[in-house]
């Protein structure tokens, strides 16, 4: 496992795993009970957060997926999404409706970036 990198390694899982040039998420999710536009916000700054122990940024994610669990709530999510992503550097992006965790969260980010 040489050359593997693991950020925040816990029992379960890691907040990171970097790799040949490459980083990897675990979900990142916000207090549960907030807003969706709450939820977002907080997952978004774990992932800025995440991403630079990592030596990245938000300009260097390749690919995103944002779980919802009620699709109704797709626009709160993407008003917040779209105030944070940087134009010109906007990831492939997948969203979906899935069963989370808990019933008190409501959404979930994944992302994968390049190292800077």
């Amino acid at each position: 496992m040489a050359g593997i990198e693991r950020i925040e390694c816990g029992a379960r899982m890691s907040g990171a795993v970097v790799y040949n040039g490459l980083v990897w998420l675990a979900g990142q999710v916000g207090t549960p009970g907030a807003s969706v536009a709450e939820q977002t916000q907080a997952a978004l700054a774990e992932v800025d957060r995440l991403l630079a122990l990592a030596g990245s940024d938000k300009t260097r994610i390749l690919s995103a997926q944002i779980w919802l669990a009620d699709i109704a709530d797709f626009a709160e999510m993407n008003a917040v999404w779209d105030a944070w992503v940087p134009q010109g550097a906007t990831p492939a992006r997948a969203t979906g409706e899935a069963k989370l965790a808990a019933p008190d969260y409501r959404v979930e980010v994944i992302v994968t970036a390049a190292q800077a």
